[in-house]
């Protein structure tokens, strides 16, 4: 049995944990712990500004681990202000991070990945047509955050679950990733800036919306036409756009908007009857959309939208009084923007 990984727990966490491998300490002294290797990033326990006893330290180091990923790339982009990392765990799987610098305030964001590969199979994401490799543990989640914080020449201010892999697939683990980026012992950064992704499985927003988790959620709609939505992502076929608003409608509230997630491709799903189709199905809900130009890189992939195309399809959004916004992707030149993190030095099977 693996030792569990102190990187992946909150303080009541390493206490329970503890108490079932027989290691006892207090809350505050997991708090002590977890802080001086999560919150302030410390290779190890020497050093703390408060020590834990000495025998407590020895028996958390013969019980529990804190290694971090092994960083094996890091690409500046340097057209933008973004580098991406490229990570391997114990077992040889890969994943991706993106550092995103915020030019107007000088912070940072981190785009983190969920799984090693991706099992949507997402016709325009380059992550999808990988397949999966597995679920990431909460741990590797964060210490990519840790890692891309430690580089970063800003303050990161907030994390978006948005690189390889489907959140919602991994739900336990990007949920208690994203408890211990907001733990104040943990990544320290506010609810309201972490953010979690998804395709649209239905099951897992109403998990989500039943648990009454505060983090904020992106679902990718991408079309609001049935058949295309299914052919563009597959995972759709399993639930109607009905269900998935309906599923959506008890997540909204009259101050709270939904954001929708558009990745615009050019002649596919940039007419006005998109539009049309968005109002039918999610009119009655208070929503804002997310415009993303897609990113491909094949040759016969999916192409950008002409300036007249995204003008169109603006045009028909303001004409049902739809607010958007249009998202810039960054780390194009690195293959780090929306859709196109991939590790093509993907590992072996598991």
């Amino acid at each position: 049995m693996t030792r569990p990984h102190l990187a992946g727990l909150t303080p009541p966490d390493l206490v329970r944990a503890g108490e079932a491998s027989g290691v006892l300490l207090d809350l505050t002294e997991a708090r002590r712990v977890l802080a001086h290797l999560v919150s302030e990033g410390r290779p190890d326990l020497e050093g703390m500004a408060r020590p834990v006893a000495r025998r407590l330290m020895s028996r958390l180091a013969e019980t529990f681990t804190w290694q971090p990923l092994e960083l094996l790339e890091q690409a500046p982009d340097p057209t933008d202000n973004s580098v991406k990392f490229l990570f391997r765990s114990p077992d040889g799987a890969l994943s991706e991070a993106v550092g995103i610098g915020l030019e107007k305030s000088g912070a940072w964001t981190v785009c983190l990945s969920s799984q090693a590969g991706c099992a949507m199979g997402c016709d325009f994401c380059a992550t999808g047509r990988l397949g999966l490799h597995r679920h990431l543990e909460p741990w590797e989640i964060v210490s990519a955050f840790c890692a891309v914080r430690s580089a970063c020449p800003g303050r990161i201010t907030g994390a978006v679950f948005m690189g390889q892999g489907e959140p919602f697939h991994n739900y336990d683990g990007v949920l208690q990733a994203a408890r211990v980026l907001n733990h104040p012992c943990g990544g320290r950064t506010d609810h309201k800036a972490i953010t979690i992704s998804t395709v649209g499985l239905v099951p897992q927003i109403r998990r989500y919306g039943s648990e009454g988790h505060r983090f904020r959620l992106i679902v990718s709609l991408t079309s609001a036409l049935e058949d295309k939505r299914r052919a563009l992502v597959p995972i759709a076929a399993k639930w109607s756009l009905e269900e998935l608003a309906a599923a959506l409608a008890e997540l909204s509230t009259p101050r709270h908007k939904l954001t929708l997630a558009w990745v615009l491709l050019g002649g596919v799903n940039d007419g006005p009857e998109e539009v049309s189709a968005l109002v039918r199905t999610f009119g009655h809900l208070p929503f804002r959309l997310n415009l993303i130009d897609v990113n491909d890189s094949r040759p016969d992939g999916y192409r950008r939208a002409t300036p007249a195309e995204r003008d169109r399809f603006i045009d028909a959004l303001a004409a049902h009084d739809i607010p958007f916004t249009r998202r810039y992707s960054v780390g194009r030149s690195t293959d780090a923007a929306c859709g196109m993190l991939a590790s093509r030095r993907h590992a072996a099977g598991p």
